[in-house]
C-alpha cells in the first residue's frame, strides 16, 4: 500500500517553519505565489494535471526543509516542474519550460490582475541565446539541490484517482443514488477533483500533513455538500480511514483559500509572481532582519541581476 501513501511533514520540519525568521504571512505569500506560477507553467505547457500537481507536491517538500529565500522562488518552480515532468511520460525541454516562465514573468502574463489595456511588447518576455544558457544552468544546479533536499524520493501519491474510487463505492454514479439530478454524481466528482487541485496552492501544506486518503475524503464530504448531494447518515469517513476530528480540519483548510487569495492580491496589489526582493522589501518596511542565514552571496545577487534583464 506504499504506492497510496506519501511521506509526510515531521514535526521538526513543522517546527523549524515555526521559527523561521521571516513572518508566517510572508512564508504563505512565498508558498501561495510560487504554487499559482507552477500550476500556470503546467497549463502552458501543456502538462497534465497529475504531473503539475505532483511538481507542486515536491516543491512543498522542498521549501518544508530547505531556506524559502536560498533561490528566487520562480527559479525553485521551474526545476521543479522540469524534474516532475522528465521522470514521467511527458518531458519538457528546458527550453519550453525556460521560455514559459519568461512569459509569466513578464508583464504580458495573464497571471497579473493589473490592467494591460496597452498593448504588450513580446521582446518583454524574449530569451535571448546568452541568457538561456545562464537560466538553464542554474536551472539544473536548483535542480541538483532540490533532488539532493527530498533525498531523491520523487513518489507522490495524490488523492484525485482515490476520491474517483471512494465516490464509485458510496454509489455516487449510480441513477438510483441521487433523485435531484441524473448528473448529480458527475457534478460531485468534478466538485471534489476541484477542492483536491485547489488545495494544492493552500499554504498551509495540507498535501504535507495529511494522507491522500485523508484528502480525496474531505473534498468529497465539502463538495456533496456545496451540491446538495446526501451522503449516508453513517460516520462512512472511517471506513476511508479517515478520523471526524481529520475531516473537519481538512475541510476548514481547504475552504480557507478563498480568503488567502484575496488578502495575497490586496497585499501585493495584484502581482503576477513575487521576488526575493520584494519579500526583502517588506521585511525592511517591517525593521526586521533576515538574520546571517538569509544573506545573498555574490553569486545569488549576480543571478538577480540576470533575472531583472530576462523579465525586463
Amino acid at each position: 500500500m506504499s504506492h497510496l501513501s506519501n511521506p509526510l511533514a515531521t514535526s521538526d520540519q513543522l517546527y523549524r517553519k515555526s521559527l523561521n525568521s521571516l513572518p508566517e504571512e510572508l512564508q504563505d505569500s512565498i508558498l501561495y505565489y510560487t504554487a499559482r506560477l507552477t500550476q500556470a507553467a503546467g497549463l502552458l505547457l501543456r502538462l497534465s494535471q497529475d504531473i503539475t500537481a505532483q511538481a507542486n507536491v515536491l516543491l512543498l517538500r522542498y521549501f518544508a526543509v530547505d531556506d524559502l529565500l536560498q533561490y528566487e522562488f520562480s527559479d525553485v518552480s521551474a526545476a521543479t516542474i522540469y524534474l516532475t515532468a522528465k521522470i514521467s511520460a511527458s518531458p519538457r525541454s528546458l527550453r519550453s519550460i525556460t521560455n514559459v516562465y519568461a512569459y509569466l514573468l513578464s508583464s504580458a502574463s495573464k497571471l497579473s490582475a493589473i490592467d494591460k489595456t496597452s498593448s504588450v511588447d513580446p521582446e518583454s518576455y524574449y530569451l535571448s541565446e546568452p541568457n538561456y544558457i545562464l537560466y538553464r544552468n542554474r536551472l539544473l544546479n536548483i535542480e541538483g539541490q532540490i533532488l539532493n533536499a527530498l533525498g531523491f524520493n520523487t513518489h507522490v501519491a495524490l488523492p484525485h484517482p482515490l476520491a474517483i474510487t471512494y465516490l464509485q463505492t458510496l454509489d455516487a454514479f449510480t441513477p438510483a443514488y441521487n433523485q435531484k439530478s441524473k448528473t448529480a454524481g458527475q457534478d460531485v466528482a468534478r466538485r471534489t477533483i476541484a477542492y483536491l487541485n485547489t488545495a494544492l496552492l493552500s499554504p498551509q501544506m495540507l498535501y504535507l500533513t495529511h494522507q491522500p486518503c485523508a484528502l480525496a475524503t474531505a473534498a468529497i464530504y465539502l463538495a456533496a455538500r456545496d451540491q446538495g448531494v446526501k451522503l449516508p447518515d453513517v460516520e462512512w469517513w472511517e471506513v476511508f480511514d479517515c478520523e471526524r476530528e481529520e475531516l473537519g480540519f481538512l475541510a476548514v483548510g481547504m475552504q480557507s483559500l478563498e480568503g488567502i487569495v484575496r488578502r495575497e492580491l490586496e497585499k501585493w496589489s495584484g502581482k503576477g509572481m513575487i521576488t526575493r526582493e520584494d519579500v526583502k522589501g517588506e521585511m525592511r518596511k517591517l525593521g526586521k532582519s533576515l538574520g546571517s542565514g538569509m544573506v545573498e552571496d555574490e553569486e545569488a545577487e549576480m543571478a538577480r541581476m540576470l533575472d531583472a534583464k530576462v523579465t525586463a
